[in-house]
């Protein structure tokens, strides 16, 4: 799996499968296109402000501007693929809780072993 900070895009895609990317970053981010490569593996977040509608996944890009969506980890649609509507969505790349690992820290922190 690939990670890399402020990567974010619009898409205006419909339906649940794959999403074509603008290929434009919003300001401040870069595209995913110069964070991954073909095929990498993506964790992905998909927000759409005029439904409310979201959810976040496992991915890959198939080509530079088309982000496949393979698997759902969590959405406002209990838990499926979201059928989105045509209007514009931000989709970036994210680190869902449910990949994320706490190795301890948080444990060590709470019983003050880390002098905190």
């Amino acid at each position: 799996m690939a990670y890399f900070d402020r990567v974010q895009d619009v898409s205006i895609t419909s339906g649940t499968g794959a999403l074509t990317l603008s290929g434009t970053a919003a300001l401040g981010y870069q595209t995913f296109a110069s964070a991954f490569a073909v095929n990498d593996s993506i964790s992905y977040a998909i927000t759409d402000a005029t439904s409310g509608a979201w959810e976040s996944g496992i991915g890959y890009l198939s080509a530079s501007t088309t982000l496949v969506r393979n698997q759902c980890l969590q959405s406002s649609n209990a838990g499926a693929f979201v059928n989105f509507a045509a209007n514009s969505k931000t989709v970036f790349c994210t680190l869902p809780a449910t990949t994320a690992t706490d190795n301890g820290l948080s444990l060590a922190l709470r019983m003050g072993i880390m002098g905190v």
